[in-house]
């Protein structure tokens, strides 16, 4: 039993260490299936994040290099760690040496380069820079291509991590978005490396260098500008934005551009040029036009200064500096307004006022404004009045302009004072005076204009058109015609319209008016009424006084032909007989001899008178013309001496003529000068004192002969001198008759004139002026001719005269 229980304890107690395990074993192996199952989803979840960060990094083309000490190691990106090691130029079949020469080569790139790589390497700083790779100088050589390296270092604890970014897919410059964007660009464009050589261009550099394409700039080593590469290479230098202005010739022409240097990185640096030849050309002429605007403001007479928006003087012509007296050095320094104004102040330049301040400010207000200002009137105290005008500058600022108009308002003045002359003047004048500008309103009229139209003041307004003036004087013209024609007249513009023209016409108040216009020279019309009733009536009973006239003058020379016919018929019977009772009683009886004589003397004289009335007749009716010829001067004076031989030797006086030329010739009618010289030596014979002198004397002044017969006695009253020469002066009032009056005519006739020079009781002279004589003085040899003895004071043979020349 104890066995058995044994035993079977035993048993049991197995059994349940069988069970125990069993379940233990149950247990942990769930465990484990768990964890298991746990560490298989980590594990794909790792590797799926494996996958995907390997996708990722190949996507980017990145690879990652650890740096401790010296050692170099690849850590990710073997096929991105090719491909730059490809573009920097290393070759090598090592795959552990590609990341050390790949860092090294790196560091080559730029000095920029491999002082971060340095600082990373040797001091754990972060540092991040982008290199272009594509056939790096000193490396070994490798085909046309590039990379954009993107490079980033960081440290963690003593490793030093770089990473490599490929920025682009494997490609030149010259392709991409950013260059395939730049060759369409107009403006030369090209990019830089650090060294200064010349890595990209786009097309429009190209053809400004003249080169065919990249690859041959490249290997030539084109430059679009030396001065423009200077510029690039200062903007790397100094990894600041230049910019420059050049003229560069492209395609034959030449070009004005803005050249821009803008740093890219720490590698590159992207130039381009700006054509601004249309914007230099534009400055340059507004240039151009500022200088010309300033020359022609210079040359003006009217005062002009801007100020600018600071107030500060910018500007001023000559007219400026005149107006103002101000110093040039002075002006030069740019003063402001408020310094100018003190200035003119301290010159008294500017108008009087009690309040300087409050006109100062004024002044400084008008920088405000928007528009042209209202034109003032400044009075200076020297008595000149300018006009200033103030407006905006375009530019900002103040333009002010001055014009000196003291001249215009004194002329105004005058002005103003003539037209009140002028219109005082019409207003005395009978006729009905208006002026009609070139528009055809009125602008003057005289007193007389209103009176003669019957129209009061307050029908015509200051200003007037025709039209209405017209509808005016309508009542007393009804004729609408005339009115039109003569607006026309004064409206219209043609020189041949506006020629002066004159008429008449009949008024309805039974008037005769005369009408004239006349234009003026300012474009204006003179139009003028005249009331030529009583002159028509005037000249109607003139031209019947004429009428009447020129019958009574023909009656007359009737009447004198008339009485010189009836006159010479028994004057011949007289004459005649007288001869003939002279002849019978020659050497008989003294007595009956002097009656015959005086017989003879009388009817000779009324026989000489007969002919004085008829040639007179004869002037008067303007039948009478001279025949002349060249004649000797001293053939006419003897006969005319001859003449008068008994008279001066009743008379015991003596006459000279030796100041007559023998050979002297005239151009006269001598039978007319004859019977001139036979009534001046008449009347000096009648009027000469016993024993006394006359004189003839002849002498050229210029082309004038002059012949004066001068005689000693007792001259000619000073009351009788004026009409010495008129006709029928009666010998009773001291006149002589109709003689002098012959001789002036006569003497006219030959185009010439006769002058009377006589003091009382001294004599009197007679010169007659002949115009016209060039041949006096002109010698012809004649034959002798002999000289009454009667005279017995005639120039004898070989004789020398005076000349009459």
């Amino acid at each position: 039993m104890a066995l058995a229980s044994i035993a079977y304890t035993a048993a049991a107690g197995a059994m349940a260490l069988a069970l125990s395990t069993t379940y233990l074993a149950w247990r942990t192996r769930s465990k484990l299936a768990k964890a298991r199952d746990l560490l298989k989803g980590d594990l794909f979840v790792k590797e799926t994040m494996l996958s995907e960060l390997d996708a990722a990094t190949s996507a980017f083309d990145e690879a990652f290099l650890a740096v401790e000490g010296d050692a170099v190691r690849l850590v990710w990106g073997d096929d991105t760690l090719k491909a730059c090691a490809e573009a920097l130029g290393v070759r090598t079949a090592n795959d552990s040496e590609r990341a050390p020469q790949v860092v090294e080569a790196l560091s080559k790139t730029s000095p920029d380069a491999a002082k971060g790589l340095k600082a990373l390497i040797a001091e754990g700083k972060t540092c991040r820079f982008e290199v272009f790779a594509d056939n790096i100088p000193g490396l070994i050589a490798a085909k046309p291509a590039g990379l954009t390296l993107v490079i980033d270092g960081k440290a963690s604890g003593a490793t030093a991590w770089i990473r490599l970014a490929i920025a682009g897919a494997k490609q030149s410059l010259s392709s991409g978005p950013f260059a395939q964007m730049a060759e369409h660009l107009p403006a030369p464009c090209w990019i830089c490396a650090r060294d200064g050589r010349m890595v990209w261009a786009n097309e429009a550099w190209l053809k400004a260098a003249e080169v065919q394409n990249l690859e041959q700039a490249l290997r030539d080593g084109a430059t679009l500008d030396r001065s423009a590469d200077a510029l690039v290479s200062d903007a790397t230098e100094s990894r600041a934005r230049r910019e420059g202005f050049r003229w560069l010739t492209v395609s034959g022409q030449r070009r004005a551009f803005q050249v821009i240097a803008e740093p890219l990185n720490e590698a590159y640096t992207c130039a381009y040029a700006v054509d601004v030849t249309e914007a230099e050309d534009s400055r340059e002429a507004l240039k151009r036009h500022a200088k010309a605007h300033d020359e022609t403001l210079d040359s003006l007479e009217d005062a002009v200064a801007i100020f600018g928006p600071e107030r500060q003087l910018t500007f001023h012509n000559r007219a400026f500096e005149k107006l103002w007296e101000l110093e040039p050095a002075w002006l030069a320094e740019r003063p402001t307004h408020a310094e100018w104004l003190d200035r003119l102040r301290q010159k008294r330049r500017l108008p009087e006022t009690s309040d300087y301040a409050g006109f100062k400010g004024r002044e400084s207000e008008f920088f405000g404004l928007t528009h042209t200002a209202d034109d003032e009137m400044w009075s200076l105290p020297d008595g000149r009045s300018l006009r200033v005008v103030r407006q905006p500058h375009p530019l900002g600022g103040l333009l002010i302009l001055f014009s000196d108009k003291t001249g215009e308002l004194k002329l105004k003045a005058q002005f103003n004072a003539l037209i009140q002359v002028q219109k005082s003047t019409l207003d005395q004048l009978n006729e009905a005076v208006s002026v009609y500008g070139s528009d055809g309103r009125l602008r003057l009229r005289n007193q007389a204009f209103d009176k003669f139209w019957h129209l009061r003041s307050d029908d015509i307004a200051a200003v007037m058109d025709f039209a209405h003036i017209a509808e005016l004087c309508l009542p007393l013209v009804h004729d609408r015609g005339f009115w039109a024609e003569l607006k026309a007249r004064v409206t219209d513009t043609d020189p041949l319209a506006r020629a002066p023209q004159q008429g008449e016409i009949k008024l309805s108040d039974s008037r005769l008016a005369q009408w004239r216009t006349q234009p003026l020279p300012d474009g204006a019309t003179l139009v003028v009424f005249s009331d030529i009733t009583a002159t028509r009536s005037l000249e109607k009973a003139i031209e019947a006084r004429d009428e009447a006239l020129n019958e009574s003058v023909r009656l007359k020379r009737e009447f004198v032909a008339n009485v010189s016919y009836e006159l010479r018929t028994p004057l011949t019977t007289i004459v005649g007989y007288a001869d003939l009772l002279h002849a019978q009683n020659i050497g008989q009886d003294t007595k009956q001899k002097a009656y015959l004589d005086s017989i003879q003397a009388a009817a000779q004289e009324l026989a000489r008178s007969i002919d004085d009335v008829l040639d007179m007749a004869q002037i008067d009716a303007g039948e009478m013309s001279v025949s002349t010829g060249d004649v000797r001067l001293l053939d006419i004076v003897a006969e005319a001496a001859a003449r008068q031989a008994d008279a001066f030797k009743s008379k015991s006086v003596h006459f000279d003529y030796s100041g007559v030329r023998e050979a002297g010739l005239v151009h006269v009618d001598g039978r007319r000068l004859g019977q001139c010289l036979d009534h001046l030596l008449g009347h000096a014979v009648r009027n000469a004192t016993a024993a006394g002198s006359v004189n003839l004397n002849a002498s050229k002044d210029g082309d004038n002969l002059l012949l004066e017969v001068a005689y000693t006695g007792r001259g000619i009253p000073y009351h009788v001198q004026a009409h010495i020469f008129d006709r029928y002066i009666g010998r009773e009032r001291g006149g002589p008759g109709l003689g002098l009056a012959l001789v002036k005519a006569l003497v006219e006739l030959h185009g010439g004139w006769i002058t009377l020079e006589s003091e009382p009781n001294e004599g009197a002279s007679f010169k007659i002026r002949l115009p016209k004589q060039n041949l006096v003085g002109r010698e012809t040899p004649v034959a002798a001719k002999s000289v009454p003895a009667a005279v017995n004071d005639g120039p004898k043979s070989g004789n020398t005269v005076a000349d009459v020349a």
